[in-house]
């Protein structure tokens, strides 16, 4: 029985998604921080003053602060540059804590992006200086995040060494905020052994720190203390707690607590055959987490453009200061030659300047213009990556979204088979509808013309090489092994076996006339 509950709770997360996913995507725009320009452009101006200043410390803390905007918004790449920024001015200050925030910082970015091993490096070396110092706090908070690295990759023994090192230290220095963090890790720790009992018992010690506090932290601890409730099959307790964590999360506008609480609530639901109610807690979980994953989305992309814009102005000032430079220097030229004209009389040496000067600028000239040209093509190549790896998560979408349908498909008609249960009819029936949504071509035409915007000549130039005419089969394995897909992953896209790949593979070289030594892959990609 419990596991038909976990095959409802599936069906229902499926049918909510796919209820959503139909609608107009234009409405995220919605979700965009209005604030985030002026934050960029705010933070951008303190780091120019700060350069103007030149005082290499308060550079360093500027280039922090911009790293952390990057940071919060997901956008990694520029974040990391301006931490490292930050690093190479502070090692001008051996002594200066900012050093032991900016590594922790550094780890954190390779934290989110699952990169262990070497947010691992940056914490030891964040705990390596804080001993050196003798900074008790910077050493608690490295361990801390050394801890998550260890828990992240399953190692529990190290990662409660580390953490309860680092409680340790946070109880030396009386610092609440430390404790109560490193508490509820211990105690996720030990939820993630399954150890209830002593995750429950850290949970609470944690949320004393934060109790009536009425922000992110209390909430996160309390939907942690439900869903161990619910994992204990204390239901009561669980929906109370979790209930509480979204009250807070609602008041405090916490769109992830809120999801995460619906969510729980949900499952908790479900344990108990109130059907009815996980359901609604779940459309209200994938509503917000959608509201979310839009928002991140558009708030990246906004942070993108606008400092592709800030940089595109900037390169235009830079230009116009060139070009004010070479009209500088074509009169000052101009003037060279009539002095020289009336000054023939001063002799060879001082001709020979002259001209030594007009070379001069005239390779200014055309540096001015080579740097024009090189910001140009930077531009386009920013623009080309940015809609392939748009392109490439859209095609890692589709392979999903059909792998799960496929599967919930199996999984329901093997329920609808069994001839003692009441929802034989209405389960065949879904069955259908799933089937029916498999077969449009929808998905496919926004494929199509997401591939045509990055490759536009592509399938043109594959149709004209091939005497007989290619199948749309034949056209779609040819775009999806132009994306560099593996077999495995276009055969999950297309629904069909790895086998029948192969075989689609094969016709299609012979239909391109390819000889044996020449690879499929690299003939159309030189397309």
């Amino acid at each position: 029985m419990r596991l038909s509950f976990r095959f409802f709770l599936i069906f229902l997360n499926i049918g909510f998604f796919l209820q959503t996913f139909g609608q107009d995507q234009d409405r995220s725009t919605a979700f965009a921080n209005k604030e985030l320009d002026s934050t960029f452009f705010l933070y951008k101006k303190q780091l120019k003053l700060a350069q103007i200043d030149s005082r290499a410390i308060i550079i360093a803390r500027k280039h922090w602060v911009l790293g952390k905007f990057y940071f919060n918004v997901g956008v990694f790449s520029e974040a990391m540059g301006h931490f490292n920024k930050a690093l190479i001015l502070l090692d001008r200050f051996p002594k200066d804590t900012l050093q032991i925030t900016v590594k922790n910082s550094m780890g954190r970015v390779a934290l989110s992006l699952k990169n262990y091993n070497q947010a691992m490096s940056y914490f030891v070396e964040a705990i390596k200086k804080s001993k050196k110092m003798g900074y008790i706090r910077g050493q608690a908070i490295s361990k801390g995040f050394l801890g998550t690295c260890f828990e992240k990759k399953g190692e529990y023994a190290e990662a409660l060494k580390y953490q309860n090192e680092s409680l340790e230290q946070f109880q030396l220095i009386h610092d609440i905020e430390g404790l109560s963090l490193v508490n509820e890790n211990i105690g996720s720790i030990y939820e993630d052994q399954e150890n209830y009992a002593l995750a429950k018992e850290y949970f609470i010690v944690a949320y004393d720190y934060v109790k009536d506090s009425n922000n992110a932290d209390e909430a996160n601890i309390l939907n942690n203390l439900g869903d161990v409730h619910r994992k204990k099959g204390d239901y009561e307790n669980g929906l109370f707690y979790t209930e509480k964590a979204l009250a807070i999360a609602k008041k405090i506008k916490d769109n992830h607590q809120v999801e995460s609480a619906y969510k729980d609530l949900s499952k908790t639901y479900v344990l108990l055959g109130d059907y009815k109610k996980a359901f609604s807690h779940l459309k209200e979980s994938e509503k917000i987490n959608e509201e979310i994953f839009y928002a991140q989305n558009t708030n990246q992309l906004n942070v993108l453009q606008t400092v592709y814009n800030t940089n595109k102005k900037e390169a235009t000032i830079k230009l116009l200061e060139q070009e004010s430079k070479v009209r500088s220097a074509r009169q000052n030229l101009l003037l060279v030659i009539v002095c020289s004209l009336l000054a023939v009389l001063g002799g060879v040496f001082v001709f020979v300047r002259k001209k030594r000067k007009i070379q001069e600028y005239r390779q200014l000239i055309l540096k001015a213009e080579l740097e024009k040209k090189e910001i140009e093509e930077e531009n386009l190549q920013k623009e080309i990556h940015l809609k392939t790896a748009a392109l490439s998560k859209y095609s890692l979408h589709l392979s999903q979204k059909n792998k799960i349908l496929s599967d919930l498909s199996a999984t329901l008609t093997n329920l609808a088979d069994r001839k003692n249960m009441n929802t034989s009819e209405k389960l065949k029936g879904l069955v259908k509808e799933i089937n029916f949504d498999l077969k449009q071509d929808k998905v496919w035409d926004e494929f199509i013309y997401f591939f045509g915007d990055i490759h536009p000549n592509f399938i043109k130039n594959l149709s004209a090489l091939s005497k007989d005419n290619l199948s749309p089969a034949e056209l779609r394995l040819g775009m999806l092994l132009r994306l560099n897909l593996s077999s495995k992953e276009i055969a999950s896209i297309l629904r069909v076996t790895p086998d029948s790949i192969r075989v689609a593979r094969h016709r299609l070289r012979k239909k391109l006339n390819l000889n044996q030594k020449e690879e499929l892959i690299t003939f159309l990609i030189a397309l």
